[in-house]
């Protein structure tokens, strides 16, 4: 009994001191509250030790959600938009001027009857206007890609929860992958076709650099090198003259007109050929994107049952 009594007696002895304490921070808080009338709205907070602080490594920060925010990101898909928006924006720019350069030097020393070359002229303006819905359809047509591939990147890595797909979304995916097939398969032919001019306007260049060779300038055999444009099938067997020949086609190659059309053929060629690739590398980046899905809602759909 005695060590119980005096345990109890030890431990009144600690309340009362710690009454005595409080009591005693009260009264020099009182005695404050006195000395300076306007602190008695003051509210004490208690600091917050360091346990309760939240660690700065516990949290994700900045550098966290850009890794998460860069992981998202299609880079295939990105690339293949940039190189699409510089392809169809070299080949249609330049491939429209080529055009009007191309018309002025056929009205000009080719073909001098405007009856002549009018089919001529009827088609290359309807090409022109192909050319304008060309580029704003793709333009369009790259910011779509670009979005679906945001979304099925995000979908295949599961950046944003729980895996979810639906098959509206997989429908859509899939018919981005038959569109963009489709499109591959006719930009081939845009990038075949636009290699004719180019062909073309090499065959005159090359003429016009072997009759300003040493070998033949200043003979008479010069005036029989000749470059007839009718047997490219652009204007008819009936046109006048249809036929340069000599010196008269080494002005033609000196011209402005010869001179910056051929070049911007070659450049549109060349664009053509950046949007084949870009679109090659869409068809694999959205066959891949479309297959993850595919497999993965598969696999979802098993774990369910």
């Amino acid at each position: 009994m005695k060590p119980a009594m005096e345990t109890a007696a030890e431990e009144h002895t600690e309340q009362s001191q710690e009454r005595k304490v409080n009591s005693r921070a009260e009264m020099e808080i009182g005695r404050y509250h006195w000395m300076y009338p306007g602190s008695k709205n003051h509210q004490y907070h208690p600091v917050p030790t360091l346990g309760d602080r939240a660690s700065p490594l516990s949290s994700p920060g900045c550098f966290e959600c850009c890794i998460k925010c860069l992981g998202g990101v299609p880079y295939a898909s990105l690339v293949a938009t940039i190189l699409c928006f510089s392809g169809v924006a070299l080949f249609c720019g330049c491939g429209h001027v080529a055009l009007a350069g191309t018309v002025a030097i056929l009205e000009q020393h080719f073909s001098t009857n405007t009856s002549d070359h009018a089919l001529l002229s009827e088609v290359i303006q309807l090409v022109q206007y192909v050319i304008y819905g060309i580029a704003s359809f793709f333009f369009l047509y790259g910011i779509i890609l670009l979005a679906e591939g945001f979304y099925t990147t995000s979908a295949v890595k599961e950046l944003h929860g729980e895996f979810k797909t639906t098959a509206c979304g997989r429908c859509i995916s899939g018919m981005f992958v038959f569109l963009t097939y489709v499109l591959g398969v006719a930009w081939l032919g845009v990038f075949g076709f636009s290699a004719v001019p180019v062909f073309m306007f090499y065959n005159i260049w090359s003429t016009c650099e072997v009759i300003r060779s040493p070998q033949t300038n200043g003979t008479a055999g010069v005036e029989q090198i000749c470059v007839d444009i009718r047997q490219y099938g652009i204007i008819p067997w009936n046109a006048f003259p249809g036929k340069i020949c000599g010196s008269a086609l080494e002005n033609i190659c000196n011209t402005n007109e010869f001179y910056v059309s051929y070049h911007l053929f070659i450049v549109a060629c060349a664009g053509a050929g950046a949007t084949v690739i870009a679109l090659l590398i869409y068809m694999m980046a959205t066959t891949y994107n479309y297959a993850v899905l595919k497999f993965k809602s598969r696999e979802d759909c098993c774990t369910k049952f």
